[in-house]
Formats: structure tokens, sequence, C-alpha cells
């Protein structure tokens, strides 16, 4: 019989005509292999498609459209392992990590190579790109790095210490005709940062900060404000203080002897950056100068009674750590973790399963709600047209029911009672079992369509504010009685236009006075959103804005279907177990001459310098922007971000991370050293600023104008004004910045479209301003991968790590899907499985269980489990491409599974197009236009 057309079969395992198309099933013990191809035609296809690959390069695909995804040339150093640069590597942060015997606290041996030592030699050049390096490197040390014909590169000689070198400037032609963009570059580390030899005070190599902590968008900073401005490039921070949801995760040393040494000035903590004068006895803070003393507790071990090695303290070995705070960093006692859950129980509510899935989500997730020191406190309101209070006994008092006591006045609604309302978890335990379980039959016959959550925000500030804590709100519907009335004001005529802005304006000032009140009284909310129509997104969402908390939509969300009704209770119960920070206050300390001017993020900006977290959040990260008042005269300057905070458990801690950067009076160091991802997360933050306060089509505009700038900069000062052949120059470094912003241009929350509902824009903005550096890029940038000739390794464990190897990533243009192939799309958010019309029945059959296409489930749907290699390798690969952890951050999201036929329903497919960010679609350019058009504009 023969093989149908487009699928293969082939014996002995050898791949038809040399290619390596198909997958290999796993070889019997004795029996030769049995090799499908599912489409023998792919090896024509070629690389595009990653057939065969391995995981270390691609190989350029062929040109598609115009705009060809090239090879990535690795900036220097960039492609291979980085060398144990000082802020460079990505340390363990482990207790196990070189440790010898007596070291109290797990440091590194000193004899480590780390960032103490002066850098290898930096980046390979590109030929006379070098020469545009100047200051700090000498003209004979390019020569020499260069190396001539044949012969092995010379080792340069190591500059003195006031010639330090920094990252060479490595142009390359970024358009089509030279080497532009390929995703690969987004898996590339920041630019190095380079500091002088011996600067810190020990030789650890976690002495400065990892990127996955803070990353700073120039790694070499201009001495000067004026060399800033004239760079047009932004000077802040983005800063993650937390990397996981929960603290088994998260191996960041911890000082527990609460003998914490400051500047008595500028109240900088003690770090690896400063200078220990006068026999170790005084220490000079690095960013005031000022001298202070050394505690005398600094060299005692209080638990054992005996002398310690202040050398082996983690504050002067790691740039990112936590001290146990004492007595005196507390106004009050630490304030236990309290949720206090706002149900609405309107009939929309009810019917489409959301109370009775979120009761039983909190029931089942009881036991992961952090309650280490039993003084966990729990609260539950419903909404409707009036307040529901629930008051639920201990359980040694012999009552087992909860009661319900009903409010009505909504204008000054009045606590019924004092008592039973915040209840401890532990002493209720069986009593607050007892009431998840009934509460979804107390309103299952509700015919009330109204809610007055404005209402019962205020109701419920009002019952927790003297302890403070967290309101969860689950909603719904629009409130539409009470406080914070809101009317339907979706206008379709109004989307694309340029008044559709005024549907991104809260509707309400009541929410952002409300929001601002909570802050004071360190109460923090979080809104569930669920509503199959209008909900005013855009209002409701300043309440987390202004809190330190989150807004999470899920639209036209239905118990009924399995997808949803899973997505919803695996992220609700994630985010029950996420161990949250309470009463928590985030602070920027920098060097003398310098000055953090501005904040992005969700907090409430307390003071110029100080923002402030009712509960901090474990799965956002923020922006800070650097000013620089003074001229800079140091090799270096250091930023530290401090975050005094409680734990879960009661504690009272302040996490401390502290980066150092060197200096330069040169712009090709500003520009070799910039991070274009980091920069692209300031953008972001300053574009949903701009469409919130001028309209999309400013923030749209001001981006375009900002990447034109940057170009036409480089182009003048760097590039001696001449781009030569057509081309249009960039350094290496930032090859992918143009293209990640047209991504943001093309994102859900900026994007010129008639076809976005109001609250779907406004949730896309809320991410576009908290999601943390790894996931934003990948909501500006989606990943692509090609799952119907993944390598031979693609979704199997990696033998030494025991990850989850992914297949290559592919350019995001239609040109990279063929009409047989099944593609994995990815935004962090949502994933789409893209099958082609001509994927062929084998194909189809071994991941979906049925060999006819027409007869899968389009839409939102679950990958079926199998007794299939390939089916587990999919799953695999779908699985680690959402692994929030791998990518260095906390998430509680699980992003819904869209399957798109190329043949099938044409919204899906749409939406699905969308995402590919070098085509061009509604209303958008694409990559060659992009880039053409900034040519363009550049040349002028």
């Amino acid at each position: 019989m023969s093989a149908p057309q487009g699928y293969e079969e082939q014996q002995d395992g050898q791949p038809h005509d040399g290619t390596q198309a198909g997958y290999e099933q796993p070889a019997p013990a004795v029996a030769p292999k049995k090799k499908r191809a599912y489409a023998g035609q792919a090896f024509d296809y070629g690389t595009a498609a990653n057939a065969g690959l391995t995981q270390q390069q691609q190989p350029p695909p062929p040109v598609q459209g115009g705009y060809p995804a090239t090879q990535p040339v690795g900036y220097g150093g960039y492609g291979q392992q980085p060398q144990a640069q000082m802020g460079y590597q990505q340390p363990a942060y482990s207790d196990q990590t070189a440790q010898t015997p007596g070291q109290a606290y797990g440091q590194p041996q000193y004899g480590v190579q780390g960032g103490y030592q002066a850098p290898e030699t930096s980046y390979p050049t590109q030929g006379a790109a070098s020469m545009l390096q100047s200051g700090v490197s000498g003209i004979t040390q390019q020569f020499g790095n260069m190396g001539f014909g044949s012969q092995a590169q010379a080792q340069p000689v190591q500059p003195p210490v006031a010639q330090q070198r920094l990252n060479p400037l490595q142009p390359v032609d970024i358009s089509a005709q030279g080497q532009p963009f390929h995703v690969s570059d987004l898996d590339l580390p920041p630019p190095p940062i380079i500091i002088p030899p011996n600067a810190s005070a020990t030789p650890s190599p976690y002495a400065n900060c990892p990127p996955k902590y803070v990353r700073s968008t120039l790694n070499a900073m201009p001495t000067t404000n004026s060399l800033l401005k004239k760079s047009k490039l932004p000077f802040a921070l983005v800063i993650q203080p937390y990397a996981t949801l929960h603290d088994a995760e998260d191996d960041v040393p911890v000082q527990t002897d609460q003998v914490i040494a400051r500047c008595r000035r500028c109240r900088t903590y003690i770090n690896p950056f400063v200078t220990f004068l006068d026999h170790s006895h005084r220490w000079r803070c690095n960013m005031c100068n000022l001298t202070n003393d050394v505690p005398q507790a600094f060299d005692w071990d209080n638990v054992k009674q005996q002398s310690a090695d202040r050398w082996q303290r983690p504050e002067l070995n790691y740039a990112v750590m936590e001290f146990v705070a004492p007595q005196e960093y507390m106004v009050r006692a630490p304030q236990p973790l309290l949720y206090l859950f706002l149900f609405d129980v309107s009939y929309a509510s009810v019917t489409s399963g959301l109370l009775a899935t979120a009761a039983r989500c909190i029931l089942e997730s009881l036991d992961r709600i952090p309650n280490a020191d039993r003084r966990t406190r729990l609260g539950f309101m419903a909404v409707d047209s009036s307040l529901h209070y629930f008051s639920i006994p201990r359980d040694e008092s012999g009552v087992r029911e909860a009661s319900m006591l009903v409010v009505s006045d909504l204008d000054e609604p009045f606590l019924p009672t004092p008592d039973d309302l915040l209840v401890n978890l532990a002493e209720c335990r069986t009593n607050i079992e007892n009431f998840l379980a009934k509460l979804h039959s107390m309103f299952q016959n509700t015919q009330n369509g109204s809610s007055c959550m404005g209402s019962a925000l205020r109701a419920g500030h009002k019952l927790i504010s003297h302890v403070g804590g967290k309101m969860t709100v689950l909603s719904a519907t629009l409130p539409n009685v009470g406080y914070g009335k809101l009317e339907p004001r979706e206008d379709k005529k109004l989307l694309g236009t340029s008044k559709e802005s005024s549907l991104l304006q809260t509707a309400s000032g009541f929410y952002k006075s409300f929001a601002v009140e909570c802050s004071k009284t360190q109460v923090s909310i979080d809104m569930f959103l669920f509503s199959a129509n209008y909900q005013d997104v855009a209002s409701l969402s300043n309440l987390p804005r202004y809190t330190g908390g989150q807004t999470y939509f899920y639209p036209a969300w239905n118990a009924a279907r399995s997808e949803d009704a899973i997505k919803f209770a695996t992220e609700f119960s994630d985010y029950l177990s996420s161990e949250i920070a309470l009463e928590a206050v985030l602070r920027v300390r920098t060097t003398t001459g310098l000055r953090p001017s501005a904040f992005y993020g969700n907090f409430f900006n307390r003071s110029s310098d100080l923002c402030a977290f009712p509960a901090f959040p474990r799965d956002q990260a923020y922006v800070v922007e650097i000013a620089i008042d003074e001229n800079i005269n140091k090799q270096y300057v250091c930023l530290q971000a401090g975050v005094l905070h409680t734990t879960c458990n009661g504690e009272r801690r302040i996490r401390v991370m502290t980066l150092s950067i060197p200096t330069t009076q040169s712009l090709a160091d500003v520009y070799s050293s910039a991070d274009q991802q980091a920069i692209t997360v300031y953008f972001s933050h300053k574009a949903v600023e701009r469409a919130l306060s001028s309209g999309l089509d400013a923030a749209r505009d001001a981006l375009q104008a900002k990447i034109i700038e940057l170009l036409q900069t480089y182009k003048k000062e760097l590039a001696g004004g001449n781009m030569g052949g057509g081309g249009l120059q960039f350094p290496i470094n930032m090859r992918g910045l143009p293209i990640l912003f047209l991504g943001l241009i093309k994102n859900l929350g900026l994007r010129k479209s008639a076809q976005i509902p109001t609250d779907l824009r406004s949730a896309a903005l809320c991410l576009l301003s908290t999601l943390p550096l790894p996931l934003l890029i990948q909501y500006v940038y989606p990943r692509l991968y090609s799952l119907h000739d993944m390598p031979d390794t693609a979704g199997l464990p990696d033998p030494s790590t025991g990850s989850i190897a992914l297949p290559p990533a592919l350019n995001l243009n239609s040109g990279n899907l063929v009409p047989f192939g099944l593609y994995l799309i990815d935004d962090g958010q949502t994933q789409f499985l893209w099958l082609g019309r001509d994927a062929v029945p084998a194909l189809v059959a071994d991941v979906f269980g049925v060999e006819d296409k027409n007869a899968l489930k389009q839409g939102k749907m679950s990958v079926p489990v199998l007794e299939s290699e390939f089916n587990e390798r999919v799953r695999a690969v779908m699985e680690k491409s959402r692994d929030h952890r791998a990518k260095g951050c906390g998430s509680i999201i699980v992003p819904p599974v869209y399957l798109v036929r190329e043949d099938g329903e044409p919204s899906l497919r749409l939406w699905a197009m969308t995402l590919l960010v070098e085509d061009r679609a509604d209303q958008g350019v694409s990559a060659a236009q992009w880039i053409g058009m900034l040519r363009e504009k550049v040349s002028l």
C-alpha cells in the first residue's frame, strides 16, 4: 500500500534524500528504526522550518517577502557562554555555591575567578567597525584585537585602571540586505557590565546584581547629562525584586542577625562596593563617600557567641540579599496576611459558574495559603444590589453554620457586627470549609442582575483598614448601582478613531481616589474580571494600579468550558499560594550626582523617591528613570534598590539589590552597552502613559519618532553621517530594537484597529505596564516554533540539565509557515496551535488522535494525552514555552490554547496572524516596510 501524498514511510531510520525533516520514533532494541516524515517535501523548504537543526545555531532561512531572517551574528562573545565578568554572570544564589568548610554563608572561595578580575578580551570586532570605539580603548589594542591574516588573535595588554576598557562598538546593517534582526537575538544576555578590577570589597563573583533582578538600559553610563541627552537614549532601571512566587524557589541569601550597617547620611545599606578604612574599623559609603563606623557586632556570631569572619557576611558578597529587620524598622507589629474576598453573586456570576468555581477553588487551596505563623485571616462578602456579610464562628464554639448579614444601605453601609467577619484560618478552618461548600447554593436561584461593587469596596475597606491586607474582587458584572456606578459606554463607532482614547480613560473619579485612600491604610486590591459584556476595565483597573495589585481579565469566561474552568482554577490557586510581601515600600538610592526622577508600575508614589505597596506582588516589574544632575567623575556608579516589607509569616525584612555600572565620556561606549530589551520595557511604560494621557495615536507616533531619532543620532554622531550602500546601520547589540518597537506599536494595547474591544485593549495596557521583562518581551514579540519537523532532541529532557529542549524559534512572518506544517505561536498570554491546510492525516493523528483535521474542534481546546511519542513531545514543548520559572520570573498565568486551522475559521486565523509582527496585517506595516520607512527617514 502506498503512503499518502506528502507522507512517506522510511526504513532503517534513513531520511528521504538525506533530509532530517521528520521526527524519529525511538529505536526498538533490535528491530530497525521506523521513521515518519510528515512532509517529504520539507527538505525543499530547508532551514526556514528548522529541519534537523541542532540547539546551537540556525543557518539563515531563505528570503521571505523580501525580509530574510538571517543567521544572527553574535555580538562578540554573546553567542557563547559569558565570561565570569562582574554583573554579567547570573548566579545561582545557592547555599551550595563553592562551599568550603567553615564558611558560614556558603560564599564562593576567594580564589574563584569572577567579577573581581579584569575582563577578558571583549567582543571580537568586525573589521573597521571597531575603529569607531573611542575613549577608553587604545588604537593599538584595537589592532591587536582584530588579528590579521591567519595568525591567532594577539592578547592585548591589560590597560591600567584609568583606561578601563568597555564594550567595543560593532555596527551592522540591519536592513534586509545586511544582517537584520533574528529572533535568537532575544535569547542573548545584555551587554556585559565591565567595571574596574578590585572594585568590590570581596572577590565574590556575585558582587554585582544579576540582570534577573535589575537591568539597566545603559550598561555604560554617560558622565554628564549633556552626553545622555546627546545619545537620545533613556537611563532607567527595570527592577524585578522577586524572581519566583515562593520563597522556597528563590535562593537569595538572608542575614538573620539583625546587624544592619547603613550610611549615616544617605542611608545606603552596606554592600560589596563599599571601601573599608582604618584597619577595617570604618567604611566609606559608595554612594555619598561619607565615612561610617563598622558596627562592633559585625564581627561577632551572636548564635555561637564567638568571633565571626566579616568577609563571609552575605551583604559583602552578594548584590541581592535580604536582612531580617530589627524592631526599629517597624511602625507597628507586623501585620498578618489577610484576604477579604468580594464575590459577585449577581445573575451573570452565578449562571456563568464563577461563584461556584471561585468558592471551590478557595476551598481546595486553603492548605496553599501561606499560614506558617497561624495568623492568616480570611473574610468573605457577597455583592449584588445589597451587601452580604458572613459571620463565621470558631470551630471550638460548637456552632457549625456561618450566618449571613445583609445590608441594603449603599450610601453609608455599616458593619453589622464587629466580630467573626475576619476570622483566623487556623481557628475556623472547619467552619470556613463548610461555608465555602454551601456558598453557591445560597444564591443559586438568584435573578438579581445588579452589582454595587463600589459600595462593597468601601465597606470592605472599612472592615479591614485597621489591619491592612488584600481585597480580592471576583466580578462578572459592571458595577451599576451605588458608589462608583458605571454605565456601558463602549461605542464601536469610536474604535480605531482619534476619539477611542476617551474610552481608555476612567469614567469615574471614585476609583482612583478610593485606591489612593486604600494605599494609605495598607489595603491592596486585585481585580478578577469575567464579564461576557462590557465591564469597563479602564475604570476598574485603577484600583490595582495605585494599590500594588493586578487586573486579571477573563473575557467571556464560562465554567461550562472545561478549558476556562481549569485555567482560572489553576491561576487562582497559584495566586492564593503566592508569598506576597505586605506593607512594603521601595526606594532607590544612587551615587551622588544621580537621582531617581520618575517611577512606573502599579503602586502609589508617596514622595519624590518612595513607592508604597500595601501588598508587594511577585509577578510584576517596575521601571525607575535616573537623572544625571551633576557631572560624574568616578569610574563607576552604584544604584541600590531596597524593599522594606513584611513577609507572609510576620517577619520584617529588607531586600537589597545593588548594581554597579561603569561610566564613560564616549558616546560609542554608551551605544555599545545599551540593553535593547530594557529600553523596550522602558518605552512600553512610556507608551502606556502617553496612550492614557494623550491617546493611542500619540503613543504610536512617539514610539516611531524615538526609533527614528535613535537611528539618526547613531548615523550623525557615530557613523560619520554616512550609512553607505543605502543600508541602515545600528550597533549589533541594538539590532532588534526597531523590530521590538514595531512589536509594541502592533501590540493589542496600542495597535491601530477598529476591531479591538475597549476592555481587551485596557487589559493589554495593564500587561504592558506590569509584566516582568522576559514576559513583556515575549508579549511584544511572541515565540514561533515549528513542531512538525522539530529536531530529534526537541520536546525531550536535556541529558545534562534535565530541562526540556525547545525547537529553534523562528522569526514572526508567514513566510516561515508552510502549508503542511504544525506551529506553536506563544505570546505568554495565549498559545495558538497553527495547523496548515495541507497537514497530512498521520501528523494530525499523532498529535490530536483523529486523522481528519476537519473533525478537530477549532478555537479554545486542550491537546489530548495520547500514547504517542510525538504527542508527548508537542505537549512538552508547549509546557516548556510557558515555563515562567525557566525565564527567571514569577507568574500565575496559564495561557489558554487555541487551535487555528489555516483553512478554518477566518476570525481565529486573523487573530493568530496579528501575532506575526513582521507581517502586514490590520492596518500595520510589514517588517520590510517598517525598516524601509526608517531608512528613508534617517537618510533625509
